[in-house]
């Protein structure tokens, strides 16, 4: 979608003729959400946006500016009220064998916004990363007024600076506190004013002043000081900007790239982290939060160290505005919802119901680098056929906004009766059932290709090119995928009635399988309920894979894998849930299901919704999914893989481009960031626009 948004710009003064082939009936991949009964907003998971996703905030405010300004006006109101600036975050972890300590934090706001013009120059910098970390360090560390003396010495000379890091060395004129603020002091300046190389005077100051802050830390905090907390975040951030200096990472050309064969929390005991910071709810968190854990086994926690500090430094001191951004509604409504309709304005075509099957190239020998070849053939299976051979309309009215439904629209489709009978799942990747077959050929019907299908669809819809071609053949094998499971609940008590204390914040590090959940009181207006609830919380985690893969045979595949979740949330609730709401279980410790709302048919009618259902069967009307399907699964930023990503820029082939969080794109973890900053370099292949220069964040050679 974000390449179809930059080829469609105006500025090409119409020069390319897009359409866009879609399976099924909604657009949005990871990212599709749907309205269900009472237009429940239905998510594939927790999507929150990060405050440093430069490219994909300019993108959606341009987008909303755009059909504001146009003269059939905009039903989606200004961007600001779609996104929703969230401060407060919570991490859990284990206190003693069994309970849960809840770790809360208020991350003030930034200066700007996500998508603001940067200044001239402005650039990611581990330098300046690193400024910023130290800068934390001595705000977490200390609590002091400091003096004059040992602030940064922004006018120092680099000779001068060498001598006092020396005396500073040899013991200073500080001592304690003091002596550890001086030193953060020298080092801040350091990476402003001294030229590199000067690695050994560097890396010798900056393991001093690392022993330094851990001994007089580990003095004070380490034990069950209130402030203990503290000493695991300085740990780590101490580890990484040891390791800044130990592997060179300041001046080495790759970058961050250059430790992606380390397993984060390796490269951090590397660099000195305790076994008690790499193992707290900071790390969990990441892991937690990056879905980093191969075949979805949260006994496999496994994320590449560069990309995984990349990730880090960009969260907490790249973010402008707010830490995170919640949406207002679904990403289907407030992100691709938008998008389709100035699209549409832009005369970009849309064809639902086409699943592609076949990428076909010339046959020949083994591509190898340096060769070239070409897409000659596309071939799609045809799920359905629109009555009058019209363009589906695949948007519903929600309180006078667009959405995407949760169920296709069956009275657009030819024999739509007989398909709702047959209960088809056009999203599903076992169901291979179609109407007719579509070829699509090279000159005759199109010119060039964005491919924006995920890696876990690649096997199955690029045989040709995996059979000659040994870099992607190496590519599939080695940047996995998992599964991951979602549920969300809509009970009739909000959070500080069902015993929740603090704001709403968004969660992590807590019990597997559903460790990540978010409070989404704010959701509920924007539904239809006759009688709204009071909140909505949403649940999502890994689902670990079966040993062997399920053939493509395998229809019922999907169905058992959603009953598996349904077990997993009802579980849940029957025991974990009591540490989050206590007062959502009753004195026995059973979960009160009368809490859920249920949107039936019969809800208004003078009672709660659902009030007959008894029991745990109340739980059948909330929502829940498991995300199987090839290009559902989250894409993994396992160590040693990334360097087999292949980039939209690549040549091999000269009229396809790939697009999607599983390419090389200079920030190669899954999430909306890297697949904005992987459509956008997908349409810089193909007609040299947006610069390069102007993709923020991408700064590969």
């Amino acid at each position: 979608m974000t390449a179809a948004y930059e080829l469609s710009r105006p500025e090409h003064n119409g020069r390319y003729a897009i359409t866009v082939y879609q399976q099924g009936w909604r657009l949005g991949g990871k990212g599709a959400s749907g309205r269900g009964p009472s237009a429940r907003v239905e998510e594939h998971g927790l999507h929150v946006w990060l405050g440093f996703y430069e490219n994909s905030f300019r993108m959606m405010r341009e987008c909303y500016a755009a059909l504001e300004a146009s003269p059939e006006g905009s039903p989606f109101g200004p961007w600001q009220e779609a996104f929703l600036p969230e401060m407060d975050v919570g991490l859990f972890s284990r206190s003693g064998s069994a309970d849960w300590q809840k770790w809360t934090a208020q991350f003030p706001p930034r200066p700007g916004l996500p998508g603001d013009p940067l200044e001239p120059g402005a650039v990611y910098s581990m330098a300046g990363y690193l400024q910023q970390a130290i800068a934390m360090l001595r705000t977490l560390i200390l609590d002091v007024e400091v003096s004059p003396s040992t602030e940064p010495r922004d006018g120092a000379q680099p000779a001068d600076l060498l001598e006092a890091m020396a005396g500073w060395l040899a013991g200073g004129t500080f001592t304690g506190a003091a002596l550890i603020v001086e030193g953060l002091a020298l080092l801040s300046s350091a990476l402003r004013i001294l030229p590199l190389p000067v690695e050994a005077p560097l890396i010798r100051f900056v393991e001093e002043l690392n022993t330094s802050i851990r001994s007089w830390l580990e003095e004070r905090w380490l034990t069950d000081h209130p402030k203990r907390y503290i000493w695991e975040i300085v740990d780590l951030v101490l580890a990484i900007i040891v390791g800044s200096f130990r592997f060179n990472l300041l001046r080495d050309p790759r970058g961050l790239d250059a430790i992606d064969y380390y397993e984060c929390r390796e490269w951090l005991r590397l660099n000195g982290a305790s076994e008690r910071a790499v193992r707290s709810p900071f790390v969990v968190g990441l892991y937690d939060l990056a879905l980093a854990y191969e075949d979805g086994d949260s006994s496999k926690p496994a994320l590449a160290a560069g990309q995984a500090i990349r990730g880090s430094l960009r969260m907490f001191f790249g973010y402008r505005g707010s830490l995170f951004w919640r949406l207002r509604a679904g990403m289907g409504d407030v992100v691709f919802a938008p998008l389709y309709a100035l699209l549409r304005r832009r005369g970009v075509r849309f064809k639902f119901f086409n699943k592609l099957t076949n990428v076909q190239i010339p046959a020949g020998p083994p591509i190898e680098p340096g060769d070239r070849s070409h897409v000659e053939a596309l071939e799609f299976d045809v799920q359905a056929e629109i009555h009058g051979n019209r363009d589906y309309d695949p948007l519903i009215n929600v309180g006078h906004r667009p959405c995407w439904p949760s169920q296709p629209d069956f009275e657009q489709l030819v024999d739509g009766d007989r398909l709702r009978h047959d209960q088809r799942d056009f999203e599903s990747h076992w169901d291979r059932s179609f109407t007719s077959r579509r070829r699509l050929e090279v000159k005759r019907d199109f010119d060039a290709v964005v491919l924006g299908v995920s890696i876990g669809a690649v096997p199955h819809v690029c045989p040709q090119i995996l059979a000659r071609d040994q870099r992607w053949a190496t590519m599939v094998e080695k940047v996995k995928t998992t599964a991951t499971q979602a549920f969300q609940l809509w009970l009739q008590e909000d959070l500080s009635q069902l015993g929740w204390q603090g704001p709403p914040y968004i969660v992590s590090a807590f019990d597997k399988p559903f460790d990540t959940w978010c409070d989404m009181a704010h959701v509920i207006p924007e539904e239809a309920w006759a009688r709204p609830p009071a909140t909505a919380i949403y649940f999502c985690g890994v689902l670990r894979d079966p040993p062997v893969p399920p053939p493509d045979s395998d229809s019922h595949y999907p169905l058992r894998r959603t009953e598996e979740v349904r077990e997993n949330a009802m579980a849940f609730l029957r025991s974990a849930g009591s540490a989050l709401w206590p007062r959502a279980y009753d004195a026995a410790g059973a979960f009160r299901w009368e809490l859920l709302a249920d949107p039936s048919p019969s809800e208004g009618a003078g009672e709660s919704p659902g009030a007959e259902i008894p029991g745990e069967q109340r739980f059948l009307s909330q929502y829940w999914r498991a995300n199987v399907n090839p290009s559902d699964r989250y894409v993994l930023a396992l160590p040693g893989s990334l360097k087999h990503r292949i980039s939209p820029l690549d040549p091999t082939y000269d009229n396809l481009t790939i697009a999607g969080d599983w390419t090389d794109c200079g920030f190669n973890e899954g999430c909306t960031e890297a697949a904005v900053i992987s459509g956008r370099l997908a349409a810089h292949a193909l007609s040299a626009s947006p610069p390069l220069a102007e993709i923020h964040g991408y700064d590969h050679p």
